[in-house]
C-alpha cells in the first residue's frame, strides 16, 4: 500500500471512513489475519469453486436465505485462492449491509472498483487480466444497493475480472437477471444439505449426488434408483445425518453448536433471521409500498402451519382476522406471500400449467427449512422415523413437513421447473411435478409407515397413464426404505435418500 492516503477518482475524494472500512474488509491487503473461520466447510463452497473456475460466466450469484452460510462460504474461498498463492491485491471484498459510507457514494461498486484499480491493484482490471493475472470481486447482499446490476452490467462489458455476488432477496436479485443475461451464472443456496450435516458432525457421507453437469439426468429412471441404492449403501449415516435435521433443521447454527439447547437455537433464528427479515428488508422494500410488520408475522406464522400444504390465500385472510382482527382480502395476503417468497424464507410451488391453461390451486407452500418452523411456532415435530413412531399422532402433521423439506429439496436445484397439480375432476391431485424439456415426472410423498400399493400410488398412476403429461415415471417419498412397489412405472425412495440429492 502506498503511504498517500489521499485517494481521489471522478473528482470526488473517498472518505476516510469508506477507506477504512474497505480495508477492514480486506485486510490481507496489510498482511493481516483474516477473521477466524469455520473448519466445516458446507459444499456450497465447492460449488462456487467450480462455476469460479469454469469460467462461463464473468459473474456468479450465489442466492439464498439470512444466516445460511453466504457469507463464511465467500470468505472461505477468499481464503483457499489466497493459500493457493493469488496474490493479495488481486482480490477485494465488499459487503454492503448498513454501511452508511456506501450509501453516499453515487455508484459505490464502479467507484470503489476504480479506486482499487489505482490504490490497490496499480493497474486497471484489464491491465491485470493481459498480465494473466486477473481481479476477483467478491460482493456480499448486494442487493442493498441501488441500480446494482447496472454497475455490474458496466463492469463486467468493459473489464475482464470474475465475481461472486450474494443476495438474500430473490426480488431484486431476479430484477437484474434480464440486464446481466448472459453475465451470470446462478447458484441458488439452501439451508446445509444432509452430506452438510454430516460433516458437521465428523461423518463422512460424501458429496452430494446429483453434479451440475444439467438436468437431463433427472429425467432417466436409472438415476432415481441409483440414488436409491446410493442411500441404502450408506444407510448408517445417512440415517444418523437425518435424525440430526429432523432434531435441529439445517440452519448452520444449529450443528456448530451441539452443545446449546435447541431453545437457545430457535431464540437465535427467530432473532437473525425471522424478525431480521420482517423488520430490515421490509423497511427496505420497494419505494412507496407499505406493509404491515404485525400483518408480516402473522402471514409467516400461517406459512409455517400450512407448510407443505397448497391453502387458499381465503383462509388466511379469515385465519388472520381471528388472530389480529386486522380486516385483509385475500389479494394482500397473495402479495405477502409473494413478499415472503422473495426473502427466500419460503418458496411458492405453482399450479401446473399444461398446455398454456393454468389447473385452479394456491401455490403449495415450502418453508426455507423446518427448523424456522420449530423456533417460530415452538413446536417440534419429528421425521425421523423412530422417533415419529413413538409420537404416531404427529405423523399427519409430519407428512405435510415432509412435503415442504421435499419442496425446498427441489428448489435448490438451478433452473429446474417445479410445480404442483391440484386435484380436479376424475384426477386425483399430485404433490410435485418437475418439468424438464418435454418431459414430466410427478412426485408423491407419502410419509407413512405402511404404504398401500394400490391407494397410495393413485396419483403417480393417473398422472403417469395420461399421455399428455408425457411422465415415463414417477417418483414414491417415503420414511423407510422398507416400502416396495410392484409398479415399474415407479421409484420408491426415503426422504432421507431423496435429500442426498444436493
Amino acid at each position: 500500500m502506498q503511504e498517500d492516503k489521499s485517494f481521489y477518482f471522478s473528482g470526488m475524494e473517498l472518505s476516510d471512513v469508506l477507506v477504512s472500512d474497505i480495508l477492514e474488509m480486506n485486510p490481507w491487503w496489510q498482511d493481516k489475519p483474516m477473521s477466524v473461520l469455520p473448519e466445516t466447510r458446507r459444499h456450497l463452497v465447492d460449488q462456487m469453486k467450480t462455476r469460479f473456475e469454469r469460467r462461463l460466466a464473468p459473474i456468479v450469484i450465489v442466492r439464498g436465505p439470512r444466516q445460511i452460510g453466504k457469507t463464511v462460504a465467500q470468505k472461505q474461498m477468499i481464503s483457499d485462492l489466497l493459500k493457493k498463492g493469488i496474490a493479495p491485491d488481486r482480490i477485494m471484498r465488499l459487503q454492503f449491509e448498513e454501511i452508511p459510507s456506501f450509501k453516499r457514494l453515487s455508484e459505490p461498486i464502479l467507484r470503489i472498483v476504480e479506486w482499487y484499480e489505482r490504490t490497490v491493484l496499480r493497474k486497471t482490471l484489464n491491465e491485470a487480466a493481459h498480465a494473466g493475472t486477473p481481479a476477483c470481486i467478491f460482493l456480499d447482499e448486494v442487493q442493498n444497493l441501488e441500480d446494482w446490476d447496472a454497475q455490474l452490467k458496466f463492469l463486467v462489458d468493459h473489464s475482464t475480472l470474475q465475481m461472486i455476488v450474494t443476495g438474500s432477496s430473490a426480488l431484486r436479485l431476479e430484477m437484474g437477471r434480464d440486464s446481466l443475461a448472459g453475465r451470470i451464472s446462478t447458484i441458488d443456496a439452501g439451508v446445509l444439505s444432509l452430506t452438510d450435516i454430516a460433516k458437521f458432525h465428523s461423518v463422512d457421507l460424501g458429496n452430494p449426488f446429483w453434479e451440475e453437469n444439467g438436468l437431463e439426468a433427472l429425467t432417466r429412471k436409472d438415476f432415481w434408483l441409483d440414488l436409491k441404492n446410493h442411500g441404502e449403501n450408506k444407510k448408517d449415516k445417512k440415517d444418523r445425518a437425518f435424525s440430526w435435521f429432523s432434531e435441529r433443521g439445517g440452519y448452520p447454527i444449529g450443528h456448530e453448536r451441539m452443545d446449546i439447547q435447541w431453545e437457545y437455537i430457535a431464540d437465535q433464528l427467530n432473532e437473525n433471521v425471522i424478525r431480521r427479515v420482517i423488520q430490515h428488508d421490509l423497511r427496505i422494500g420497494e419505494k412507496g409500498r407499505k406493509r404491515d410488520p404485525q400483518l408480516l408475522e402473522e402471514t409467516f406464522r400461517l406459512a409455517c402451519r400450512y407448510a407443505g400444504q397448497s391453502t387458499p390465500p381465503e383462509t388466511y385472510a379469515r385465519e388472520v382476522h381471528r388472530a389480529i382482527g386486522a380486516n385483509v382480502g385475500p389479494h394482500r395476503i397473495t402479495q405477502y406471500l409473494k413478499f415472503l417468497d422473495n426473502t427466500l424464507l419460503i418458496r411458492l410451488i405453482p399450479p401446473l400449467e399444461i398446455r398454456l391453461k393454468r389447473k385452479r390451486g394456491a401455490s403449495k407452500i415450502c418453508l426455507a427449512d423446518h427448523g424456522l418452523r420449530m423456533s417460530w411456532l415452538q413446536e417440534k415435530i419429528p421425521l425421523d422415523p423412530t422417533a415419529l413412531q413413538n409420537e404416531p399422532h404427529l405423523t399427519t402433521m409430519a407428512g405435510y413437513i415432509a412435503e415442504s423439506v421435499t419442496g425446498s429439496v427441489l428448489s435448490t436445484l438451478g433452473g429446474l421447473d417445479l410445480s404442483h397439480f391440484p386435484e380436479r375432476k376424475n384426477e386425483p391431485e399430485v404433490d410435485f411435478v418437475i418439468t424438464i424439456g418435454a418431459k414430466r415426472i410427478p412426485i408423491e410423498v407419502k410419509y407413512q409407515r405402511r404404504i398401500d400399493p394400490l391407494r397410495d400410488t393413485e396419483g403417480l398412476r393417473s398422472f403417469i397413464e395420461k399421455t399428455q403429461n408425457n411422465a415415463p415415471f414417477g417418483l414414491l417419498v417415503t420414511q423407510t426404505e422398507e416400502t416396495r412397489i410392484d409398479d415399474p412405472r415407479i421409484v420408491s425412495l426415503p426422504l432421507s435418500s431423496l435429500m442426498l440429492l444436493v
